[in-house]
């Protein structure tokens, strides 16, 4: 069974985790460091935003995709997708850019996690 809804979506977070894996690389390049942060506060931070992503990205993933598979609506599929997909730029950009609280790591964080809700309960609905 085709899933192209969740094929896309994962195809945008793979770019995503790339470009954010791109920039850990080339501060690590940089600055000389190959293990860990080296106590770097620009690198420690742009590992987190990798890292970040990369802890969300699954369960995210995984919820789309047995939605998809369990004939979820299209268009919340789409909308959801897109929620978190959208969530997770803003949080990249918010965090990658400032230290504390920002408009995209707040609205990103936020974001993300109405995706992951919605698509936790829309699941769960499905069974009943």
């Amino acid at each position: 069974m085709a899933v192209p809804v969740t094929a896309f979506y994962a195809a945008l977070c793979g770019v995503l985790l790339l470009l954010l894996s791109g920039r850990v690389v080339l501060i690590r390049r940089n600055r000389k460091i190959s293990l860990g942060s080296g106590g770097d506060a620009a690198l420690e931070q742009a590992i987190r935003v990798q890292a970040n992503l990369a802890e969300y990205m699954p369960i995210a993933l995984i919820l789309l995709l047995t939605l998809e598979l369990n004939h979820g609506s299209t268009g919340l599929l789409q909308v959801v997708g897109g929620g978190f997909v959208l969530g997770r730029l803003l949080h990249a950009w918010g965090f990658g850019r400032h230290k504390g609280l920002s408009f995209g790591r707040f609205w990103g964080t936020a974001l993300s996690w109405v995706a992951l809700l919605a698509l936790a309960l829309a699941n769960l609905f499905m069974l009943v």
